[in-house]
């Protein structure tokens, strides 16, 4: 009987920022738990006694980190979709119990070793699958809660604390390992838990559920389809054979081509379903579609910046400053604070602004920003001024809050009311796809560049110091992405790889002293590595561009659905006719 009390009483006035507070601490818990584990996998594999460089644990590593990635990019189509139907609120609700009961398992780990580390990747996928059911229902719940005049500042706190979420939680990732690795899941289960208990008591459901049946086969088809493809693109970085990368492996190409083919039967049966998951006709809507398309590029080259901007600062420029590379996974989250903090300004405040003026022009402009910082950062040297840096960081972080947040607004504002929570799913399935297809594209990028130079600059600058020519030519054969992690995971390669071997008690106490010194890794591999990262920026740059010209050709509109407060049932039936009435061809 309470259930239906609860359901019945209408919300208040406030209620809208009791929607505002609950989704946005779900969005922040459900992406800093995205990227707390980058930072602290050193601890964690120290925690379960795993070597996270021995070649058969790279995939225990990278699962680590794609598989939340993966179930976020292929679910949330489906958990907005089954949103509409059954109520956005009970479906995000049950998204928080679910995260819970992940967070909490994540902290008992029973196990060690590879059985440690399944359990950490299942329960992960468990949680991303909890996670999944906030993101995709949480615009939806802000856009039936907020009137259109106020709708993108709401959506703006919310997409800029999810988009921030990324970032923060590489620096809580590298405190609390600190402390200890367990406690990177521990600060998950009092949020999770207090944020159950409070959207249960709080969110009503204000917008009436839209009748259908599962799309079973649109289901099936998109979740294969799309997983395939992207378990493609993760073990294409891996090497295979002689090959830096394993992009002519046969169950890769497999993969890719099986998961291409799944997709484009899922298109097909979208268009023949009467209920179909994903439904392709509001790609008709201009604003809908290049909102879309704008926000896949940016969400790649997001990614790809994240990922170079951590191995760029542990790997080299860190070292080269004096700092331990056990210490460098924190500090790297500390020097990043400028991107995060140029998030937080600009995303409220553009998306205040496009509510008066509109979302091209704040987009748009937001984008360019984006590509002039890709460009700053494509000139500096290895070995910057942080002051430089730290600008260029800022100035990409508010050009992305410039887009973000009046994009999203232009997405939700452009769908009726009754397809928010498909649209919310699709919206997100693009951007979690980026930053899963950036980890392909960009490290298949900068292992290429690698690959060409760094095998020989690694062994004549092993031998120069006194390592055996046997030993040096082993240790240049290491394939480059095992460096990559390495420099990822706060670990000095050459120590690790002479260590292993013995080498080190082979050579003189001032050549072992070069060796593992914090300077002589990061400057063997600068050359290298800029080369790479010039590549890598470069095409983040053009990403960006190409984005800026979709968003600027996404149109001046306005929001399909302009209504009164959603306390009103008279206005919200009566705008809901209309907006069915503007859907029809």
């Amino acid at each position: 009987m309470r259930s239906a009390r609860h359901k019945e009483t209408p919300p208040g006035p406030g209620y809208k920022w009791v929607a505002l507070s609950n989704t946005t601490l779900g969005v922040l818990i459900a992406t800093m738990d995205a990227s707390i584990v980058i930072i602290s996998l050193p601890a964690i594999f120290r925690g379960i006694g795993l070597d996270p460089l021995a070649p058969g644990n790279i995939g225990y590593l990278l699962w680590m980190i794609l598989g939340y990635l993966l179930v976020s990019a292929v679910l949330v189509v489906v958990l907005g979709r089954l949103g509409d139907m059954f109520g956005r609120v009970k479906i995000y609700n049950l998204g928080f119990l679910i995260f819970a009961c992940a967070s909490v398992a994540l902290s008992l780990d029973p196990f060690r070793a590879g059985a440690g580390a399944m359990w950490l990747i299942l329960w992960r996928i468990v949680q991303a699958f909890g996670g999944s059911m906030l993101t995709a229902n949480s615009a939806a719940i802000l856009t039936d809660a907020f009137p259109a005049r106020q709708r993108g500042m709401a959506l703006g706190i919310n997409q800029i604390t999810a988009l921030a979420g990324q970032f923060l939680g590489l620096l809580a990732g590298g405190l609390l390992a600190a402390v200890d690795w367990r406690a990177v899941f521990w600060v998950s289960v009092p949020v999770s838990i207090t944020g159950t208990i409070w959207s249960y008591l709080s969110l009503r459901e204000t917008s009436t559920g839209r009748p259908g049946r599962i799309d079973w086969l649109g289901n099936i088809t998109f979740a294969a389809g799309a997983g395939i493809l992207l378990a493609g693109i993760t073990y294409g970085i891996q090497p295979y054979g002689g090959n830096a990368t394993g992009w002519t492996n046969p169950w890769v190409l497999t993969g890719l081509i099986g998961g291409v083919a799944l997709l484009l039967a899922f298109c097909v049966v979208e268009t023949r379903v009467a209920d179909p998951m994903f439904d392709l006709t509001l790609f008709r809507n201009r604003a809908f579609a290049a909102g879309n398309v704008a926000a896949l590029l940016t969400s790649i080259a997001r990614g790809g910046l994240q990922f170079m901007l951590i191995i760029w600062l542990q790997g080299i420029w860190l070292p080269l400053h004096g700092y331990d590379f056990e210490d460098t996974p924190l500090w790297a989250g500390i020097f990043m604070l400028p991107l995060t903090l140029g998030f937080l300004v600009a995303g409220p405040v553009s998306g205040y602004l496009s509510d008066r003026f509109g979302a091209r022009f704040f987009s748009t402009a937001g984008l360019v920003v984006v590509m002039l910082s890709f460009l700053g950062l494509l000139a500096l040297p290895v070995d910057f001024d942080y002051g430089l840096f730290a600008a260029l960081l800022l100035l990409n972080g508010l050009g992305q809050g410039m887009f973000s947040a009046p994009n999203t607004s232009s997405i939700m504002g452009s769908v009726p009311a009754e397809y928010r929570g498909v649209a919310s799913g699709m919206r997100s399935t693009f951007q979690n796809s980026g930053t899963a297809l950036s980890i392909g594209v960009f490290f298949s990028l900068m292992v290429s560049g690698l690959a060409a130079t760094l095998p020989d600059t690694l062994k004549s600058g092993l031998t120069a110091h006194g390592v055996p020519a046997a030993s040096a030519a082993h240790a240049a054969s290491l394939p480059p992405v095992s460096t990559l992690f390495a420099t990822f995971l706060g670990n000095n390669p050459i120590e690790h790889l002479l260590s292993s071997e013995g080498v080190l008690d082979h050579v003189t106490s001032a050549q072992r002293s070069v060796l593992t010194g914090h300077t002589f890794f990061p400057q063997l591999v600068s050359g290298p590595f800029h080369h790479g990262l010039a590549v890598v920026f470069g095409v983040a740059a053009g990403m960006a561009l190409v984005s800026a010209v979709a968003s600027a050709l996404r149109g001046s509109h306005r929001p399909v659905l302009e209504r009164a407060e959603p306390t009103d049932p008279a206005a919200a039936r009566t705008s809901s006719a209309r907006s069915q009435k503007s859907r029809k061809p």
